[in-house]
């Protein structure tokens, strides 16, 4: 049974949507990628099939959807003594623990705060051991004007989208947890088995900040190996990591009302819209308030 019959309308999340638009040959290289169990078979939360299919380049990743994600452990069905090796693998957003009595508790477990995040009872445990990288070309977030509404007199929201000024792969922190459904009987059916994970948010660094508050938590690649070891990572480095901060990786900028469904999807949704289409929409440079 899935969650719902299509992807959940969009909450006050971050990061709630973002753009996976590398296929799968292209994540392999980029990430160096040692395993790709992207063609295994997965269990899917959705009641219908996913669409573009995962692992197919993606604009408009939104929770519940299947999306590739890094992860260091040892091959499915390797012995006790293999060795651990960097993964790519199809998991569906939104975190489910292993204690979990219900997985419709991912729907809340989409984002972890990188301030609580070991402390935290649903997300302390993949913390410690089960971390793992999110690859993406960037992620949207929508501002709230200070001085437009929109026809219910609501404060207009404008989307942005969020890229690496130097063009290189963005790798959000995750984590990622196993949750078994004991409805299913054979434990080696895929069916009995949901793989999931969260992206953790930290605070916003300055300019990003007038678009929104939260920001996920972008590792660079010197720090990739450290965060995904599953053992030999203190909790001291693992909380360096979730503190790390370095202002001015990013550029932002407004994109079309298109991405705020999720049906919408293609590279089009990256195309930015000209200064004369914006209401009431702050530059994240400068603070000047564009179309009031």
């Amino acid at each position: 049974m899935g969650w719902a019959s299509s992807y959940p309308p969009r909450v006050a999340l971050m990061c709630g949507r973002y753009a996976a638009s590398k296929d799968v040959a292209e994540l392999v290289l980029e990430l160096d990628i040692e395993l790709d169990a992207t063609a295994e078979p997965t269990r899917s939360v959705l009641a219908r099939p996913q669409v573009p299919p995962p692992g197919q380049p993606d604009f408009n990743m939104a929770p519940t959807k299947q999306a590739p994600v890094v992860l260091t452990r040892a091959p499915r069905g390797a012995g006790p003594d293999a060795a651990a090796v960097r993964q790519l693998r199809l998991l569906t957003w939104g975190l489910v623990p292993s204690w979990a009595k219900d997985a419709k508790v991912g729907l809340r477990m989409v984002n972890a705060r990188a301030e609580t995040v070991l402390e935290k009872p649903g997300f302390a445990r993949a913390a410690a051991s089960r971390r793992c990288l999110v690859p993406a070309q960037g992620w949207y977030e929508w501002q709230v004007s200070p001085t437009a509404t929109d026809a219910k007199g609501k404060p207009r929201k404008q989307p942005f989208f969020m890229h690496r000024v130097d063009g290189d792969v963005v790798a959000f922190a995750g984590l990622y947890e196993f949750w078994r459904d004991r409805d299913v009987a054979d434990e080696g059916d895929p069916a009995a088995w949901l793989t999931t994970f969260t992206i953790v948010t930290t605070a916003a660094e300055p300019g990003l900040d007038r678009i929104h508050d939260r920001q996920p938590l972008v590792l660079e690649r010197e720090d990739w190996a450290t965060w995904l070891a599953p053992e030999g990572t203190s909790q001291d480095e693992v909380a360096a990591l979730l503190a790390y901060e370095r202002p001015g990786r990013f550029d932002a900028y407004p994109v079309g009302p298109a991405v705020g469904a999720t049906r919408n999807n293609g590279e089009q949704l990256l195309l930015p819209i000209p200064r004369e289409e914006l209401h009431g929409v702050v530059d994240p440079v400068t603070g000047e308030v564009v179309g009031s």
